[in-house]
């Protein structure tokens, strides 16, 4: 690799961490992007690449079957790379600019159906003080619809609890406060007061302090991301649930049974912490959708 297309990218890498507060997952995945195209590039330098340069890489990618969705955000990863060699005067224009996005094929996210959720929570066994943990996120999950990493990422600081808010910090470190239901309050007063200092085996609880995460693992570190996703897998392969179902699912389920129930677009744009409208705007077909369902299935000349 050519050793200035490297040193590049170690300063895009601390550009968007530092000044664009990437998360670190969509940092990782856009270092690994630039990564490869360097590695195409061999000695080139990435500095005298045109427009004709990226687009035969482009072709070049596309023999690997990847996703539209993954090839999207590889040409992404590009223009924002080389957006960051223009403001840094290092090229005199950015030759990625033009390129086209493949078009993403429209598929509605996959929902639960309250019953479902029930069932899922239902059979979170709470004997054990990590069992009570665990019922206590996933409540939270299906009350707040808030992403997996807000949830971990959790300080007491940002609790409200007697006016049933909690405070998150969303992609980009945006801040937002959303609701949380008396039930799921509930499980959270509870988790604290009693589940929570008995979770670590062996190692001390961490104080319950402004900047100490809410949930902790064996250790007493905070919670992270995966032990979330393997609690929900482990139910969910218990009770034969005929879905695939992630912490996602969840936030999906959130938002579309609020807009079933009549909830206006734009609370739930400002619940979910998304940027444009047009996000949130996809639950309304998964609402359409159960409309027809539920037409169909009532109606006797459907």
């Amino acid at each position: 690799m050519n050793q200035i297309s490297k040193q590049d990218l170690e300063d895009f890498k601390s550009y968007i961490i530092a000044e664009k507060n990437f998360s670190g997952h969509t940092a990782r995945a856009y270092c690994s992007d630039i990564l490869s195209f360097l590695i195409w590039m061999d000695e080139n330098s990435c500095e005298d690449i045109d427009f004709p340069k990226i687009r035969d890489y482009i072709h070049f990618i596309q023999k690997f079957n990847y996703k539209k969705t993954t090839v999207a955000r590889k040409i992404a990863s590009l223009r924002t790379f080389y957006k960051y060699l223009y403001r840094e005067r290092k090229v005199d224009s950015n030759p990625a600019i033009n390129l086209n996005n493949p078009k993403r094929p429209k598929s509605l996210p996959k929902f639960l159906t309250p019953d479902e959720v029930e069932q899922i929570l239902n059979n979170t066994k709470i004997e054990t003080p990590s069992g009570y943990r665990n019922r206590t996120i996933l409540e939270l999950l299906w009350a707040t619809g808030m992403r997996i990493s807000e949830l971990s990422g959790l300080n007491f600081g940002d609790l409200n609890l007697e006016q049933n808010e909690i405070r998150v910090f969303g992609k980009g470190s945006k801040e937002r406060i959303i609701l949380v239901t008396d039930r799921a309050k509930n499980y959270l007063e509870r988790y604290i007061e009693t589940a929570r200092d008995l979770i670590p085996k062996g190692y001390p609880a961490p104080l319950k302090s402004e900047n100490s995460p809410v949930f902790i693992n064996n250790t007493g570190y905070r919670l992270q991301t995966k032990t979330i996703r393997n609690v929900i897998n482990k139910i969910v392969e218990k009770i034969n649930l005929p879905k695939h179902v992630t912490p996602h699912v969840f936030r999906h389920s959130f938002a579309t049974h609020l807009i079933e129930n009549g909830a206006d677009l734009r609370v739930v744009q400002e619940l979910l912490g998304h940027a444009s409208i047009s996000n949130t705007q996809i639950y309304t077909h998964v609402s359409t959708q159960h409309l027809k369902e539920v037409y169909n299935e009532a109606h006797p000349r459907a």
